[in-house]
């Protein structure tokens, strides 16, 4: 075992920040790169072999422990045991520890978080050990299901999102009006079978008893244990690959049902559309009965796996009477001309598809800025400035790639008019002018400019509408294609400006370790000249380095690392 001795050499695990990141990064993906390929072609043996090497390895403990305790969002949040945090001490003793099936898994605390509609979604957190190891299995998972994952599939993958989805949809409907069977599944997380799911991963025996030691282990809400006899918690790292593996295969069924059509249907095979995004998902057909059909399909399908549609959110619709989707509203409409002359009538010549902002994404976006500003009413302007701008540029980075110019305009006027009633209720004795000129300025061509002197209230109309390339079917960011991928982070509609930029200015590459920046990384923006020191927040003196790179260049020339952390092109975005 020299070989280990060698890389434990090379990666100084003798002191947690003295480890080579780019050689821990290099190690995974190098054998997470031979899962992938062997799982591509096939071959069983192989990816076996390779996913236990992947386990046994330092490189591959050392980067998931890392990922739970300092990149991860929610590295503070304690489970049973009420650990928040790791020093680096025992973060370097947890890669000892680290062993699949060594210990009995702990059961998950329940956390009931509220959602949109009134009603709580419960989140189960592990302990801090059962994460990290639930990362190390994903590390390896991962890699053999993304060579087998259905083309159009896009929720909780890396390197896919929201917006693949929409333009999938697009794809299926911009040529031909369509019936469109739009699902969603009754407390999909909550209701896998366990076995079935077990079945599903059709693993080697070590792992499969480690996924039921976590699928089995019960919760604890408030001080009261409760069993956990179906579902996958909602809160562990590796419960949303699990959920996409057993949903797995409903398109390929629904795409036999297509093969198994005669005659003059058989000629329209590809006309039978589907897209997921996690738990929600289309099916799209020019004819109605067809869908009806495809539901029944649907339904017995998912029975096998323990879950069942949900009745209330299910129905089918027409393209030309529109649905939401992920946030947006999907719709068509008939494109046509008059003829002059004594019978002048409209002849259809085509449909349209517009995919813009639902009412209900707006309505919420805009309830948010005016709780805060109800919220911030006695706080200063910088304060309820600085409250809103990531608001706003959140959304309209995440609407940017529909048809959303008209939306902008008008929340734009919205939330001016919200301001301004800001405004005039912490002055209600002062004139309209008085109020203007302490609260709005002009810059550039602009008038009624939202500031402080410091920072200004951004626009929504600021953010230019462009479109969505959509990832191809077949790719996945453990095919070694760098350069594509990098390309797809630049272009990204939720990429800041800033970050775009960088982006395309280092080629995607990191200026610091010389690897390229890949999906879910946690990356910061730089100033090569520290700003401690006179550096300027200009383009000229910004890069954009991975976190650990940042934290090493910080140390050697005593700067200070931004807080604010980029995560680049995640699995998932959020849904608005």
């Amino acid at each position: 075992m020299t070989n280990s001795r060698q890389v434990q050499s090379k990666l100084n695990i003798e002191n947690w920040d003295g480890i080579d990141w780019k050689q821990v990064e290099k190690s995974v993906f190098r054998l997470q790169k031979r899962i992938y390929k062997a799982s591509e072609k096939g071959n069983e043996k192989v990816v076996r072999k390779l996913q236990k090497l992947l386990q046994r390895s330092t490189a591959a403990k050392l980067l998931a422990i890392r990922r739970v305790t300092q990149d991860n969002q929610g590295k503070k949040t304690a489970g049973v045991d009420g650990v928040k945090s790791l020093s680096p001490i025992k973060r370097l003793k947890l890669v000892n520890e680290l062993k699949i099936n060594k210990v009995k898994s702990k059961p998950t605390r329940r956390v009931l978080i509220p959602k949109a509609n009134g009603k709580t979604r419960p989140l189960g957190i592990p302990t801090m050990f059962d994460r990290a190891l639930q990362a190390l299995v994903k590390l390896a998972l991962e890699p053999e299901w993304e060579a087998r994952f259905e083309p159009n599939s896009f929720g909780f993958r890396p390197s896919r999102g929201c917006h693949d989805a929409i333009e999938g949809i697009f794809g299926k409907i911009y040529s031909k009006n369509r019936y469109v069977l739009d699902a969603d599944i009754t407390g999909c997380f909550d209701n896998i079978d366990h076995t079935a799911l077990l079945d599903k991963v059709d693993t080697y025996p070590t792992l499969r008893r480690q996924l039921k030691s976590w699928l089995k282990a019960g919760c604890i809400t408030n001080g009261v244990f409760e069993p956990t006899k179906r579902g996958t918690p909602q809160g562990g790292i590796i419960s949303p690959l699990l959920a996409n593996i057993a949903l797995h295969g409903l398109e390929e069924r629904l795409n036999e049902y297509a093969a198994s059509w005669k005659g003059q249907k058989a000629k329209n095979i590809s006309s039978l559309g589907f897209v997921r995004y996690a738990d929600d998902f289309v099916v799209t057909h020019h004819d109605l009965n067809v869908i009806k059909e495809c539901k029944n399909i649907v339904s017995e399908w998912l029975s096998g796996i323990g879950l069942q549609l949900n009745e209330e959110k299910t129905r089918i619709v027409h393209t030309l009477d529109g649905f939401d989707f992920l946030g947006f509203n999907v719709r068509q409409h008939k494109v046509g001309k008059r003829k002059s002359g004594k019978d002048c009538q409209k002849k259809p010549l085509g449909f349209k598809t517009i995919i813009k902002p639902s009412k209900d994404s707006i309505k919420k976006h805009y309830d948010q800025i005016a709780e805060k500003c109800k919220r911030l009413q006695a706080a200063p302007q910088g304060a309820l400035i600085n409250a809103l701008n990531p608001n706003i540029l959140g959304w309209s980075n995440y609407f940017s790639s529909a048809v959303s110019a008209e939306t902008f305009k008008k929340l734009d006027f919205l939330v001016w008019r919200r301001i301004w009633r800001w405004c005039k209720c912490r002055h209600p004795r002062k004139s309209s002018k008085w109020v203007k000129e302490k609260y709005f300025c002009k810059v550039d061509n602009r008038n009624w400019v939202f500031s402080d002197g410091v920072s200004a209230l951004r626009l929504h109309a600021d953010i230019k509408i462009i479109r969505h390339i959509k990832v191809k079917g077949n790719k996945s960011p453990f095919d070694g294609d760098f350069p594509y991928w990098a390309r797809r982070m630049s272009n990204h509609p939720q990429a800041s400006m800033r970050v775009s930029k960088l982006l395309k200015r280092q080629k995607g590459i990191c200026n610091h370790c010389g690897l390229y920046f890949r999906a879910g990384q946690v990356a910061e923006v730089d100033h090569i000249i520290p700003r401690n020191i006179g550096g300027k927040d200009f383009y000229t003196n910004l890069q954009l380095l991975h976190k650990p790179c940042h934290d090493s260049k910080s140390k050697t020339d005593g700067s200070f690392p931004r807080s604010k952390r980029i995560k680049l092109l995640a699995s998932s975005s959020e849904n608005y």
